[in-house]
């Protein structure tokens, strides 16, 4: 088979409506348009969304409105029972978790949640901890501390 044999599959491709060209052919008079009439004549153009002047849908669904709030923090987020994988009194950083690949880089400020439980003492260190997860790594033995996220980007 060479490149000038390849011709697409039967019922593939449809060659294009021809108006305008005489009664015979079907499409002829008024080309498919009917008669008269805004959506007959030649430059008519709807705006998309436009529904006859009867309010249009994006304006009446109140959840299309709304706002980005642009100082959203993401977090990566580390829950408690992902911390059993470091050794007893360890220190874990945020460093630590990338290595251990329970965070994807430290582009985010990492917050630790308390699913799960933590079965030895560890000394943690992230961002953020949620109420929950501070009480049960000091309830473990651990101890929590909160660094600046400002200082960990730099």
């Amino acid at each position: 088979m060479r490149q000038n044999e390849l011709s697409p599959a039967s019922g593939s491709r449809k060659s294009r409506k021809r108006v305008g060209r005489g009664d015979g052919s079907g499409r002829g008079t008024y080309s498919g348009r009917g008669s008269k009439g805004q959506k007959s004549r030649s430059g008519y153009r709807m705006r998309p969304g436009f529904e006859g002047g009867q309010l249009p849908l994006i304006k009446r669904l109140p959840r299309k409105r709304g706002f980005v709030n642009i100082f959203r923090v993401e977090y990566s987020v580390v829950n408690l029972n992902k911390l059993n994988i470091f050794e007893p009194g360890s220190e874990v950083t945020p460093e630590g978790l990338v290595a251990a690949g329970l965070v994807k880089s430290l582009r985010h400020p990492i917050k630790i949640l308390a699913e799960g439980d933590i079965n030895h003492p560890l000394i943690v260190r992230a961002n953020k901890f949620s109420a929950v997860a501070k009480a049960k790594i000091e309830a473990a033995g651990g101890k929590v501390e909160e660094i600046d996220y400002a200082t960990k980007a730099s």
